[in-house]
């Protein structure tokens, strides 16, 4: 899949394309983004969603405003567009992480007479091609971890995939290669409401790939696993504090405790980008509310009561405790704690 399907696409005429991730898996259209504003609606609106693609798509939504500017005030303009991206999304790490390094580029250039447009370009290009290369890498550390155990079925939630990173997935990463050394025999996808990745983007991908897939919805999940059928819960990540906690899709909370009380080993996948070591624990994440109306409505048909109150988290924070393994490219970190974060990653690493 990573060789047909590029969901994020820097184009010849210096525009973006990105694919309407809104739309699957009924049709696939692309989206051309030409301004930094662009960018930061596609990301707000859920145009591209996954941590590693949101900075991805960041990183380029800066080379954008270079283009656009001009002019001995051309940083100031970087740095209006820059703060506006970095508000489109608050929980997902990646997102800072790869402005951060878009803002290098501005902070060496500071003094040139023109923005560096070609410079930022070619970090964000290097930010795509290191997503995907940590993506595979990240692949076969999970893999290994699968290989300890007679070939299983496996549990993910949301979507980790190609459509989610720069390319092969993170936690659906993991299952593909898995899948490749014939480490599982199936894969049970939960919907993941209300805006069902699982069951728009992630059964589509898998089946794409011709992995075999369930679809399930999500509060079946304690069921499949009290019946044994499942090995390993496999999720991605938005952020995972100094500790170990770990920011993810709603409902991962819920999964995990699951996992616990039926003997279900729980991995996380993401890489060192994910990790913010500047928060302890994962209540000092900030989580993201979504509007009422995603709840409240399917398309244009109401089936909620009018003006009743709606708690629409996007994300909760899973404890370190009840989770076994997490695996980044740099490495597998096994019962994660402060100490082995800190091991693997050092303490500058963030």
């Amino acid at each position: 899949m990573t060789d047909t399907l590029i969901p994020i696409r820097w184009c010849d005429d210096d525009s973006l394309e990105l694919l309407d991730q809104r739309w699957l898996p009924s049709r696939r259209e692309m989206l051309r983004i030409d301004t930094a504003e662009a960018a930061t609606e596609a990301i707000t609106t859920m145009v591209v969603r996954g941590a590693p693609a949101i900075g991805i798509t960041a990183a380029y939504g800066v080379v954008l405003a270079a283009q656009r500017s001009s002019g001995p005030e051309w940083s100031a303009t970087i740095d209006v567009a820059m703060a506006q991206l970095a508000a489109s999304r608050p929980t997902a790490i990646n997102l800072c992480w790869a402005l951060e390094r878009m803002k290098a580029v501005v902070t060496a250039h500071r003094h040139a007479v023109a923005p560096p447009v070609e410079a930022l370009l070619e970090t964000a290009r290097a930010i795509q091609r290191q997503d995907l290369a940590d993506c595979l890498a990240m692949g076969e550390l999970g893999a290994n971890l699968l290989a300890r155990q007679s070939p299983r079925a496996v549990m993910t939630h949301c979507n980790t995939g190609a459509l989610a990173t720069g390319g092969h997935g993170t936690a659906l990463g993991v299952i593909r290669s898995a899948w490749a050394r014939g480490l599982i025999t199936r894969v049970h996808a939960n919907e993941t409401r209300p805006w069902l990745q699982g069951a728009r983007l992630t059964a589509w991908e898998l089946a794409e790939d011709c992995i075999p897939v369930t679809l399930a919805v999500d509060s079946a999940a304690s069921l499949l696993m009290a019946r044994g059928e499942i090995g390993w819960l496999i999720v991605g990540a938005d952020r995972i504090t100094a500790n170990g906690d770990v920011a993810n899709k709603i409902g991962t909370l819920a999964l995990a405790v699951q996992a616990r009380h039926f003997g279900v080993k729980v991995m996380v996948v993401a890489p060192t980008s994910t990790f913010d070591l500047s928060l302890a624990r994962g209540e000092d994440i900030p989580i993201e509310t979504r509007a009422p109306r995603e709840l409240t409505h399917q398309g244009e048909r109401a089936v909620a009561p009018a003006d009743i109150d709606i708690y629409n988290p996007v994300f909760d924070v899973t404890p370190a405790g009840l989770i076994d393994a997490i695996v980044c490219e740099r490495g597998v970190i096994e019962t994660p704690d402060h100490a082995g974060i800190s091991q693997l990653l050092g303490s500058g690493s963030s």
